[in-house]
């Protein structure tokens, strides 16, 4: 999970164990314990990932209630996880203070608008008095933009290159009409241009006087 997204505030309650017997001087634990995390009243989640640490669970099984938008019906529960094994054997303890993490592909329903988790712990084993789920986390589920594909990013490319910055430059238009201007004199001067051979006015490094006279 990326550190820029904060867990859901949720409240956590106190496991509940349930008891085997009529009163209680005479129970016995029944091996299961239920941890209720509900949001903020008036709220829900879309969850992406719940993580914990293991104290001695062999298996949890996780239910969601579930409120649908734009529906008058109450909150159903649905059970997304069952029996998961969180211990290899429930009599030792190899995983019995491991930390996991349920992600929402792993669930058979996906677990979104949820308004309450419940957490439904076993230890069959007689070996551990206590067992319990810590540091219960839940992180949001969210939908991330897609990249941004080849194509548009040409478009976007294709637009700087039609719109360059041209601060400080010359209008293009007058540019282009001057040159214009300029290459229909040259092409006039060429043709008008005669081909004649005017001689040369310098004889032994002076003028004849008779080019120079004006009658």
């Amino acid at each position: 999970m990326s550190d820029d997204i904060k867990p859901v505030t949720c409240t956590i309650k106190a496991p509940v164990y349930l008891q085997i017997g009529g009163s209680k001087t005479d129970t016995a634990h029944s091996g299961v314990c239920v941890v209720d995390v509900t949001v903020p009243f008036g709220k829900s989640v879309n969850i992406e990932e719940i993580t914990f640490k293991n104290y001695y669970t062999a298996y949890v099984t996780v239910r969601l209630l579930r409120r649908l938008p734009g529906q008058d019906a109450p909150a159903k529960w649905c059970t997304v996880l069952r029996d998961l094994p969180l211990m290899d054997n429930p009599h030792t303890e190899q995983g019995s203070q491991d930390y996991y993490s349920l992600h929402r592909t792993q669930m058979q329903v996906e677990p979104d608008h949820v308004v309450s988790v419940r957490l439904i712990l076993r230890q069959p084993s007689s070996a551990w008095l206590t067992f319990s789920l810590e540091e219960i986390k839940m992180f949001p589920h969210v939908d991330l933009e897609p990249e941004k594909e080849v194509s548009d990013w040409l478009s976007d490319l294709a637009l700087v290159d039609q719109h360059p910055n041209l601060e400080g430059l010359p209008d293009p238009q007058t540019v282009s009409s001057s040159i214009q201007q300029m290459w229909a004199l040259t092409e006039v001067m060429q043709s008008s241009q005669t081909t004649a051979s005017i001689g040369r006015f310098d004889v032994d490094g002076c003028y004849d006087i008779n080019l120079l006279s004006l009658t």
